[in-house]
Formats: structure tokens, sequence, C-alpha cells
């Protein structure tokens, strides 16, 4: 599938990291290194804008190396971009860890996956068939 993209970064267009990889590499474009206090969120540049295919939408998502190693994730994870979304895409990073993380210029933040949807139609109806589940909610699945 082809992407339409404009690179207005000073670095390089997202790329997969290995061959079988499904997140293509999502860098921070920064004039300097940014540090980013406990608990603090900032809203990073990529200076990336995508034109998807219709019925496809991009997911941003963690890296999990920087979320096990520096406790640094991503909120509204995972992101969504939508087709006709045309604007810079934009990171908003978090550090959950208890120490302050610094983020250099051109370093990978997050991976996108471009995924196809279905467009559903909802159906009112008074009752739902009956299932083995129910209505139980969190945990009622049991342990292990």
């Amino acid at each position: 599938m082809e992407v339409k993209i404009i690179n207005r970064s000073k670095f390089s267009i997202p790329k997969y990291a290995t061959e079988q990889s499904a997140g293509l590499d999502i860098k921070a474009n920064t004039d300097q290194p940014i540090t980013i206090s406990p608990l603090e969120r900032v809203l990073i540049p990529t200076g990336l804008y995508i034109q998807l295919p219709l019925d496809h939408e991009a997911q941003i998502r963690p890296r999990s190396g920087l979320a096990i190693k520096h406790g640094i994730g991503l909120l509204n994870s995972p992101g969504t971009i939508d087709a006709d979304y045309r604007g810079e895409i934009k990171i908003i990073i978090v550090n959950l860890s208890n120490e302050s993380y610094t983020l250099n210029p051109g370093e990978r933040i997050a991976q996108m996956v471009i995924g196809q949807y279905k467009k559903i139609t909802f159906k009112e109806v008074e009752i739902l068939e009956e299932s083995e589940r129910g209505d139980g909610g969190f945990g009622s699945t049991g342990k292990i």
C-alpha cells in the first residue's frame, strides 16, 4: 500500500526497523534536547504529514524499550490518525518514572501502525442474544 507523506522534519521518513516489524518508527523533530520531568507530559512535533487511503487509519503507539527502561509512555494511546486528517503528526509523551528523562532530537519516540477498518451501523434493539459470559464485567472470566 502506498501512503503519501510530506516530511518537513530534519530527519528521515518513518521506516520499519526489521523486515517483519508492524510499526514504523517515528522520530522527535526538535532542535534541542527536551527534559521531561516525572509525571510531566509534552507534545512533541514530528514534522510529518500523511494522506491515508480511505477506510484506513494510523495508530500511534508507545515504544516498549522507552516504556520499560525509562517509564516513557504515550497518552491517548493508541492515538488514531483518521484518513481525512492532514495536519502535522504530534506525539503526546508522558514520563511515568521517578526520574527526569532527556529526549534528544531525532530520537525514536513512537511507532505508527497503519490498519484498515470497517464502518458499522448500529441497529437498536430491546434485548441482546445470550452468551456464556453474559454481563460479567472486569475479572469475570477468572484468573489464568
